[in-house]
């Protein structure tokens, strides 16, 4: 089987469980201009990512092609992770009501992409917002569980599934207590892990999987180490060029 970096498929994944989101009928909105800002980051963030599959498959995975694209979507992100910023300074975390729900789903889509510190900042202010009605708890559990397992801890709610680099096979990255996963679900109003996983063809079995964690810590550790290497590389060949 042809393998499939993570960040790709995480990428395409990602982008495909949102931009089929249907908005509806809207309220009326209560900051326009911000809603209309936000409109059109929501569409700054995922144009490119749309198209990482059909140029991965058409170029290959490791084409010219393809890293020209995610370059691309890097510095589109890097523009986003400015302006998404300013706004939660100055406005807190927006609702639905007010900048409507795709200038709301922006929000989150910004921080999802950017970087670990930025994400940091700004999840006890989603935590809150979701807590008043103001951003979805299935956002909430996606920036929780990306949040942790880029520090090198387990996810909470099971929402990060990547396929194995090598196999192509379906992969639950670290998992804090399994047997508990519905319970703590439940609390972000989610669907059952067995309904989430299923849409990968995956059944739950708690206890082969306590079995297997212990090689996916080993192996997303690997992983972690080897991405900070390759940007610590990256970042000395830059100051080697001046």
């Amino acid at each position: 089987m042809k393998k499939i970096p993570i960040l790709l498929f995480l990428s395409y994944f990602f982008c495909n469980y949102l931009f089929g989101q249907t908005t509806g009928q809207e309220a009326v909105l209560l900051n326009p201009q911000l809603a209309a800002m936000l409109d059109t980051i929501y569409t700054d963030d995922q144009e490119d990512r749309l198209q990482i599959n059909t140029i991965g498959k058409k170029h290959g995975w490791d084409s010219e092609a393809l890293k020209a694209h995610l370059k691309r979507i890097e510095v589109k992100d890097s523009v986003n992770s400015i302006k998404v910023e300013k706004i939660l300074d100055t406005y807190g975390w927006p609702g639905a009501d007010c900048v409507g729900t795709k200038g709301n789903t922006a929000l989150f889509l910004v921080v999802q992409h950017a970087r670990l510190n930025l994400q940091e900042k700004y999840l006890p202010l989603m935590r809150e917002a979701v807590s008043k009605g103001n951003a979805r708890g299935k956002d909430l559990a996606f920036l929780e569980d990306r949040v942790a397992l880029r520090k090198g801890e387990k996810q909470i709610y099971g929402t990060q599934i990547a396929p194995d680099p090598e196999t192509g096979n379906y992969l639950i990255l670290p998992l804090i207590d399994p047997a508990n996963v519905n319970k703590r679900r439940a609390e972000l109003k989610l669907s059952t892990f067995e309904d989430y996983i299923a849409d990968f063809g995956l059944t739950w079995n708690v206890e082969a999987y306590q079995q297997q964690l212990p090689e996916l810590v080993k192996r997303h550790s690997a992983y972690l180490k080897n991405k900070a290497n390759k940007q610590l590389r990256n970042e000395n060949q830059k100051h080697h060029k001046f």
